[in-house]
């Protein structure tokens, strides 16, 4: 589950809620859309369900906070505002391991020099394909 969240659309916000070091965070949805770095949906601004703590296995961006160890409560739909409150139990900071280190996946390699005389120009790699 926290692989999908840390991978996902709402990663940003597992991300942040993840590093929190705090009990509880109001937030305003521009807050939260500041993190994401794009808006929210129309039906997070309409619907108090969309902020629902119920997945379904479907809804990512609550899979986003309950994997960071955190649920909604308090939402205000006319003020845009609601509290995240870590949840008595869930992981804290220090327990959720990055969703992946491109070092681990991609570990450097030198792989030396070229070899003496070696010369390559744009047309010998690419072909008529390089244009």
């Amino acid at each position: 589950m926290r692989e999908v969240a840390a991978r996902g659309k709402y990663a940003p916000l597992f991300r942040h809620l993840a590093s929190l070091d705090a009990r509880s965070w109001r937030a305003t949805f521009r807050d939260v859309e500041s993190i994401l770095g794009f808006s929210l949906p129309n039906s997070a601004r309409s619907h108090r369900r969309w902020w629902s703590n119920r997945t379904n296995g479907r809804h990512g961006h609550a899979l986003a906070w309950q994997a960071a160890g955190w649920k909604t409560h308090a939402v205000d739909l006319a003020a845009e505002a609601l509290v995240f409150e870590h949840v008595e139990g869930g992981p804290l900071p220090k327990d959720i391991a990055p969703a992946f280190s491109m070092r681990e996946l991609f570990p450097p390699h030198d792989f030396g020099t070229w070899p003496d005389g070696f010369a390559a120009n744009r047309e010998q790699i690419y072909g008529d394909h390089g244009r």
